[in-house]
């Protein structure tokens, strides 16, 4: 099989490589890629969000299983195209993709479904979003509607920073035409964690657990980022809590974009709360999670190729090829006990204005077994350089949290560029 993985960060150099462990796959290409795909000459240079140019690559290059990787490109309706044109895709359509491209679609349906989240209402106009933060007198959640490369929700303490925030969305427009909407929302409380699911449509099967760390500075303070690391498994997501987020927030809202007609195929990422009243739903994504995906993907050890053709197996593309005749719930995965901490490294004044074009250096120096996948990176001439905020995620291993912790920070001060900096305290808390 030949495989093409879209988007250029970490997350899709993830699956990049977890492709390339399947015996069913003897090529990836990434598009475009970053610059560890171009080191392996499998960079594909077109923008994943032109429908019209995916399907030509995907004619060109004979590619038999495309794998969405970003927000943005669901919202474009690559998937639609490529269904349309009897191609094997995962990754969900540009409607049932609405999930993550609309937060106040997701509550509409969160309510539809019976699904358990934070109340919030719905804002066009700044001076009535003001209005409603004033009667509530309280810190609230301020999420834009739109899509903001996670970045787009500001937690507030107090009333006043509420008022601010509002201000910062709707007349600053910080975030673009993502914030022309945005919804204030009830504060939850308690610790987050991220399942992320593999559907089929009606079947969500979770992959483990895992937990990030949106905040730029060590302790959680500092800007919302695209997220500064993560671990698998923490310690608070037994099988009975994984169990229960599916059968009460993923399977629920499945039944309800069936009923609509816009049935879910693709990774449903879940991220909850643990509220003294059982998991509650912050939002949805339409995608693997970014750092999520690089500590979950290397403790899998079924197949993932496979599942995820397993969950087209009814998708109109789908005309019996090799792999993909076995339903979604066919298949028991299998997992690598091992937990897995991963820290990015991420270029100095990330996420506000930085600098690129910095030589890395330190990548040959990393111990055996720790993952290096690249994100803002280009490659010439045989050396890495800085392209983006977000550079690396530096994947390790380790019997214990703790010791996957360990790991994974003394590899994170081996790589260096000029202005690099990451967080000391990834899983700091997890035992």
């Amino acid at each position: 099989m030949r495989v093409l993985v879209l988007g250029a960060g970490a997350r899709e150099h993830a699956l990049f490589w977890s492709c390339l462990q399947s015996p069913e796959v003897t090529m990836v290409y990434a598009a475009p890629g970053n610059g560890a795909t171009a080191a392996l000459n499998a960079s594909v240079r077109l923008d994943p969000k032109d429908p019209a140019a995916v399907l030509r690559a995907v004619g060109e290059l004979e590619i038999d299983l495309t794998v969405i990787g970003p927000d943005d490109v669901v919202a474009a309706g690559v998937a639609d195209a490529l269904e349309a044109a009897g191609k094997q895709v995962f990754g969900p359509t540009a409607a049932a993709g609405r999930v993550e491209s609309s937060k106040a679609f997701a509550k509409e349906l969160m309510a539809a479904a019976g699904v358990p989240t934070g109340h919030a209402e719905v804002f066009a106009d700044a001076a009535a979003a003001r209005d409603y933060a004033r009667a509530q007198g309280t810190g609230l959640v301020v999420k834009a509607d739109g899509l903001a490369l996670g970045k787009g929700v500001l937690v507030c303490d107090d009333a006043d920073a509420t008022l601010a925030a509002v201000d910062r969305m709707m007349v600053e427009r910080a975030f673009g035409e993502a914030g022309t909407r945005v919804l204030l929302e009830e504060r939850l409380s308690g610790p987050e964690l991220s399942l992320m699911c593999l559907c089929d449509g009606t079947i969500a099967v979770p992959l483990a657990p895992a937990r990030d760390y949106k905040r730029a500075g060590e302790g959680d303070t500092g800007p919302n980022t695209g997220g500064m690391g993560a671990c698998s498994p923490p310690s608070d997501a037994g099988p009975e809590t994984v169990a229960r987020i599916v059968r009460e927030c993923a399977e629920p809202l499945l039944a309800e974009l069936a009923r609509r007609g816009t049935p879910y195929r693709g990774c449903l990422y879940v991220q909850v709360m643990l509220t003294a009243d059982g998991p509650k739903v912050v939002e949805y994504n339409a995608r693997f999670g970014d750092p999520e995906a690089q500590v979950v993907l290397p403790r899998l050890r079924t197949d993932l190729v496979n599942l995820m053709l397993a969950c087209i197996r009814n998708h109109p593309g789908d005309h019996g090829r090799r792999g993909s005749r076995e339903g979604l719930g066919a298949w028991s995965l299998d997992w690598d006990p091992r937990p897995r901490v991963g820290v990015v490294l991420a270029s100095g004044g990330y996420p506000g204005k930085y600098e690129t074009g910095k030589p890395i250096g330190g990548l040959v120096s990393l111990d055996p077994g720790v993952l290096p996948f690249h994100a803002g990176t280009r490659y010439e001439s045989g050396a890495y350089y800085t392209s983006g905020g977000r550079v690396l995620t530096l994947v390790a291993p380790g019997e214990t949290v703790a010791e996957a912790r360990e790991v994974a920070q003394r590899n994170a001060a081996r790589v260096s560029f000029e202005g690099s900096f990451h967080r000391r305290d990834i899983a700091a808390l997890e035992p």
